[in-house]
């Protein structure tokens, strides 16, 4: 029986104490009496470095005091006297503190409570706080790199939308204000592609006359019927039906426009004008030695002006002057041609409202051409006979011709609508729009910076975590060591107790950090 060890649980060990009496049940009470003497013994204690060592990490025990009292007979060891007994009081504290644990053996059951609570609270809780260290650094990594995909996708988006508005998005304000400079190129580009819409202009133009006999044929897409004609000209020349003499450009300056890298005011030219730059454009030499330059009577000092009193047997020719306004440009009209201002003197596309007709009208167009597919359908199904007497131009086109054609009228419809073209035409009619364009796309750019903020702050986090992680470990494994030590203090005393009988603590196993 002697060989046989004893087997007992971690967490049945102060009761197996209590039940094989060797410590009594109310063991408690007699412990907050030595915690108390402890306390008052510990605040006259020297600084030594091998208590500090021995105290760190751990909760005071009995075999603690039993190395603070080695230690004290050598620093107390002047205190002793011809007897052997120490006249310190210091030693005196921690000899009493001893005799009160040991009374009842009051130390071995507050050991066996607290290698319970180091095994099945303690390092359990730290493991699990490196544990949640880790995932932390790992989380923080996993968020680290979901802001940086973030930030990549709205660069992305960012330079998206520059492309669509035809930038490289480098330097934002000028590049924008540059693109004024592409926009007559544009338009002549739209008014070169609009002359192949001739033939479904006139298909629309012909089928009116053959339904609506009553409609006259100049109601039929006028304005698109006279860019296909005479191309993209002036506002004047659309309303007036001559060109101008002269042509007074629409300049607009923007002032104070703050560009990417230099701060600048640009002038831009919102008109149709090209050449040498000049404002006024001259049509042409009308027969004068002054340059062509038409005299419409404003100086009144020249000469008097004969209304047909002249001298006998001279014919006199009678004209009629017509003076009509057209908004903004005022012509005579009958004398070649007067002078065009403001909106007057913008092209057809560049002018708002006629650029909005010129949209109406081929919106009219591929929705008739469209709807003319349609019926062309279903009279081949029903074999209708309602356009048996209508001219061979309305016959003769079948859908695969008027597929044609609206594919014609949808080219030119979205080389007007595209988002390139919208910005062009808004930041031409509104300065302030650059600056507004400008920064929301600089939004996108901004959400970049909040990212990378918060890239800062989840690296932050992980390295608070990983600073952690290394204290609780180093705090684990010196908790580990210290629980060991208390172990193998508790099984070699109750080994002693039990006739020397091997003692195997159960569920105690502790494995290194």
């Amino acid at each position: 029986e002697d060989d046989i060890p004893i087997d007992i649980h971690i967490g049945k060990l102060v009761d197996w104490l209590v039940t094989r009496r060797h410590v009594k049940r109310e063991w408690p009470d007699d412990v907050r009496l030595v915690r108390m003497k402890i306390n008052r013994a510990i605040q006259d204690m020297p600084e030594h470095p091998q208590v500090t060592k021995l105290l760190s990490g751990t909760f005071i025990n009995y075999f603690h005091c039993q190395k603070i009292i080695e230690i004290l007979k050598e620093t107390e060891k002047d205190s002793k006297n011809f007897l052997g007994w120490y006249g310190s009081q210091r030693m005196k504290d921690w000899q009493e503190v001893i005799k009160l644990y040991e009374r009842e053996n009051i130390y071995l059951a507050e050991a066996g409570h607290l290698l319970t609570r180091n095994i099945q609270y303690e390092i359990p809780y730290m493991r699990k706080m490196i544990t949640d260290s880790n995932k932390k650094q790992t989380d923080c990594d996993a968020k680290y790199q979901e802001l940086a995909n973030g930030i990549t996708e709205a660069k992305k988006r960012y330079v998206k939308a520059c492309k669509r508005i035809g930038i490289s998005g480098n330097n934002v304000k000028s590049e924008l204000l540059s693109l004024l400079k592409t926009l007559p190129e544009d338009f002549r580009v739209i008014a070169e592609e609009s002359k192949c819409l001739g033939s479904a202009r006139q298909y629309y133009s012909d089928f009116l006359a053959y339904t609506l006999p009553h409609l006259a044929t100049d109601q039929c897409t006028p304005l698109l019927k006279f860019v296909i004609e005479h191309g993209n000209v002036t506002t004047y020349e659309w309303t007036h039906g001559e060109p101008p003499c002269t042509i007074v450009g629409d300049k607009r300056e923007l002032h104070n426009i703050e560009t990417d890298k230099t701060t600048a005011s640009d002038e831009i030219d919102f008109g149709d004008l090209g050449g040498d730059g000049n404002d006024e454009i001259d049509f042409g030499d009308l027969g004068g030695d002054d340059g062509g330059e038409i005299d419409f009577g404003d100086d009144l000092t020249t000469g008097e002006i004969d209304w047909g009193v002249g001298e006998e047997g001279d014919e006199i020719e009678k004209v009629d002057l017509v003076v009509e306004e057209g908004g903004e440009g005022v012509g005579v009209i009958g004398v070649g041609g007067g002078v065009a201002r403001g909106s007057m003197a913008q092209s057809i596309l560049r002018n708002a409202h006629t650029r909005a007709q010129f949209v109406n009208e081929l919106s009219e167009l591929e929705g008739f051409l469209s709807q003319r597919v349609c019926e062309l359908c279903m009279e081949e199904q029903h074999v209708l006979t309602d356009f048996n007497d209508a001219p061979t131009s309305i016959q003769c086109l079948g859908t695969t011709d008027i597929h044609t054609m609206i594919d014609g009228v949808s080219k030119v419809l979205a080389l007007l609508n595209t988002t390139k073209m919208h910005h062009k035409l808004l930041i031409s009619l509104s300065p302030r729009y650059v600056d507004r364009l400008a920064s929301s796309l600089r939004s996108k750019l901004t959400v970049c910076d909040k990212l990378a903020a918060s890239q800062t702050v989840a690296m932050e986090r992980k390295d608070h975590a990983a600073t952690e992680q290394v204290k609780v470990k180093a705090k684990l494994r010196l908790v580990i060591e210290r629980t060991r030590e208390l172990q193998r203090h508790i099984t070699e005393d109750m080994s002693k107790k039990c006739k020397n009988r091997q003692i195997n603590i159960m569920g105690s196993r502790l494995a290194d950090v």
